[in-house]
């Protein structure tokens, strides 16, 4: 057992270290993909469902959930389309990615979640949908309760 881990009887608990982007405090249900998600054309901003045809997520919801992905792909876009889910409050609570790229920071930005990424354990190795994920990206620190597996 890692330093970074807590067992209980029923639970464990991860501790990530990243880079803040956007910051802020919340919990919430995590949503894991380890496909990029498309803003534009990728996403209903009125309802935060996925709708890209071959999404692995497609029909889900990121509407107040803790969004693990590995990064953006697509055309500009993407940021507007996060601004919109923000407007229409469907955008996610949280972000946790691994690529950063002007598209992603400009979205965290304009959906004001708190967003991280430059962990120091893949997020996409040790969260899985389900989880509940404490994010508090002033203190660069994401607190993981793995959810019970029956």
């Amino acid at each position: 057992m890692s330093e970074r881990t807590v067992e209980a009887a029923d639970e464990l608990k991860i501790v990530l270290h990243g880079r803040k982007v956007v910051g802020g405090v919340v919990e919430g249900e995590a949503l894991v993909t380890r496909e990029q998600i498309s803003g534009w054309g990728g996403i209903d901003p009125r309802t935060g469902n996925i709708i890209e045809t071959r999404h692995e997520l497609r029909g889900q919801s990121f509407a107040g959930k803790v969004l693990v992905f590995p990064g953006a792909k697509g055309s500009s876009g993407w940021s507007s389309q996060f601004h919109i889910a923000r407007l229409m409050g469907t955008a996610p609570a949280a972000m946790l990615f691994n690529q950063m790229t002007t598209k992603i920071a400009l979205g965290a930005v304009v959906t004001h979640s708190p967003s991280m990424t430059d962990f120091d354990i893949d997020p996409l190795d040790v969260i899985e949908t389900g989880d509940w994920v404490k994010v508090d990206a002033d203190r660069g620190i994401v607190e993981v309760t793995r959810r019970r597996r029956d």
